[in-house]
């Protein structure tokens, strides 16, 4: 048996486990749930999108806090790095079941259990979707608008409503991840009519619809580029776009991180200016052997931002990550399974 299949069996195996305990168990009501307090609603967010963390564990790998003492990932973060908000993505049908509604509510429920806020990223894909693919799902490439719409809202009730049973409730929901093009191409592409704001407001609508009080996020990548968000959000002026806050992914180059964190900065209150939109960096990341860097950049972020009294909170992506994980990616801010000083900026109130 080659490893390539021991790992297909592997993953196959902790799929099922994960599908079989979000269908059998019952709703979290569980006394050490109840003990927790969680962060108080609509305070300064300082999260972490952890994605690929059941995958991860699948694969093996381990976690440990600064004493070397083996740690879940999550309550490692929450403990030694002081997060409070969990970021998961969402991909329709995935092939390798990572990232599906059941796979998001097996973290989601851990989120929960830990009394650790939540974000849903609905990437309305099979898989990635980034300034460069919003690829349609497998499953509704043939749908017209109106067939897409409802499949959009249909997708983001089932999800919502899977976290709903188990008294779980997001404090913000994206509809699509880094769409400064659209999404769901190429019908939901900026340049056609108004069918990206109305496929934006069908999940908008479903999201409201499930959970009235959840907040729901334009995603936008390049953070320090004021010209997507103004096509972007003038276009959904024009067409009549719903959502409440407008989401950003920074990724400072190494030696140049104040540079960014300036130009980020002015774009938030540009933002607000122009939209009366409040912003919340969703995504930064900086390479993982710049971690004092990394620390200082957040400092900076966080220190800025809140002047401008228009930043929500930010969320680092995949800090869990080891280096080149996953084809390559190197802005974790772990090293050996242990965080480095990167996120120590979120340790000071």
């Amino acid at each position: 048996m080659t490893k390539k299949m021991i790992g297909t069996i592997a993953s196959f195996i902790f799929m099922a486990c994960v599908h079989s305990a979000c269908t059998e168990d019952s709703p979290i009501t569980s006394p050490r749930q109840a003990e927790v307090t969680p962060v108080e609603v609509g305070t300064f967010a300082k999260g972490a999108d952890v994605s690929w963390i059941t995958q991860m564990e699948s694969e093996g790998l381990t976690f440990n806090n600064k004493n070397g003492v083996a740690t879940e990932c999550m309550k490692l973060l929450k403990e030694d790095c002081n997060v409070d908000a969990i970021r998961l993505r969402v991909w329709v049908n995935p092939v390798d079941g990572w990232n599906n509604a059941d796979d998001v509510l097996a973290k989601a429920r851990r989120a929960a259990a830990l009394g650790l806020r939540l974000m849903i990223d609905f990437h309305l894909s099979d898989t990635w979707a980034d300034p460069s693919a919003q690829h349609i799902p497998t499953a509704w490439e043939a749908y017209g608008l109106d067939e897409m719409k409802k499949a959009v809202a249909a997708h983001v009730t089932e999800t919502l409503t899977k976290l709903k049973t188990f008294g779980i409730t997001p404090e913000w929901v994206q509809i699509g991840n880094e769409t400064p093009t659209g999404i769901l191409w190429p019908l939901g592409e900026i340049d056609n009519g108004s069918n990206y704001a109305e496929l934006n407001n069908a999940g908008y609508d479903a999201v409201k619809t499930v959970f009235p009080d959840a907040k729901v996020i334009i995603h936008l990548h390049a953070g320090d580029n004021m010209w997507h968000y103004t096509r972007v959000f003038d276009y959904m002026k024009a067409n009549g776009g719903k959502y409440d806050i407008i989401g950003m992914s920074l990724y400072p180059e190494t030696g140049k991180a104040e540079k960014y964190v300036d130009k980020c900065i002015s774009n938030i209150n540009s933002i607000y200016n122009t939209y009366g939109k409040p912003v919340m960096i969703c995504e930064f990341g900086m390479d993982y052997s710049a971690a004092e860097e990394c620390r200082d950049c957040i400092a900076s972020l966080i220190n800025k931002g809140k002047a401008t009294n228009h930043l929500e909170g930010i969320f680092y992506w995949e800090p869990q990550a080891p280096s080149g994980y996953n084809g390559g990616y190197q802005k974790g801010c772990f090293e050996n399974g242990t965080p480095t000083v990167a996120l120590d900026a979120f340790k000071v109130e």
